[in-house]
């Protein structure tokens, strides 16, 4: 059912409830529209949903480098079926080439710990017992980007050091 038709010089315009057909001169136009109003078309596409902003941090190791590193995602996971934390940072040291390093906190330590002190470490302490771990790496040197084709490096949060780095936090 048509609910409407203008016209104007070499232009007719007809629409519906769920269409909108167009004709200058003669020859159909395409409109991209599916109410009653007629939208422009547009010769931009679409931008792409940009990536999270991510807070570059540095950090001066012991062995004189400077390294940045942001955070970029943590995830619950497991190691030889034992599970933890994972969290990913994204190094750099040279300040043109990135690489992601990985912490990984095994929940063994945290459930040790819980059962010790009479409560769970929060999930903020947990990130934080990771950033910890992060800068003891980097004063170790042990922070490298992987060859080429291999999944990223680690490190563990164990029972052997979770109580260190949790003294480093004052907790």
């Amino acid at each position: 059912m048509v609910l409407c038709v203008s016209t104007w010089p070499n232009f007719v315009l007809i629409w519906n409830r769920t269409e909108v057909c167009c004709f200058i001169l003669g020859l159909p136009l395409r409109v991209n529209s599916r109410v009653d109003f007629p939208q422009p078309l547009s010769n931009n596409p679409p931008m792409p949903r940009p990536d999270a902003v991510r807070r570059v941090k540095s950090y001066s190791a012991a062995d004189g480098y400077v390294y940045q590193y942001y955070f970029f995602e943590g995830n619950r996971a497991q190691r030889d079926g034992r599970p933890g934390g994972e969290f990913t940072y994204v190094i750099s040291a040279d300040r043109r080439s990135t690489f992601p390093f990985k912490i990984f906190v095994r929940q063994s330590a945290l459930d040790a710990w819980a059962k010790q002190n009479g409560r769970s470490l929060t999930s903020s302490e947990e990130y934080a017992v990771a950033k910890m771990r992060l800068f003891q790496a980097f004063d170790e040197g042990s922070v490298q980007a992987p060859p080429e084709g291999q999944q990223a490096r680690e490190v563990v949060v164990d029972e052997s050091n979770l109580e260190d780095l949790l003294g480093k936090l004052g907790i």
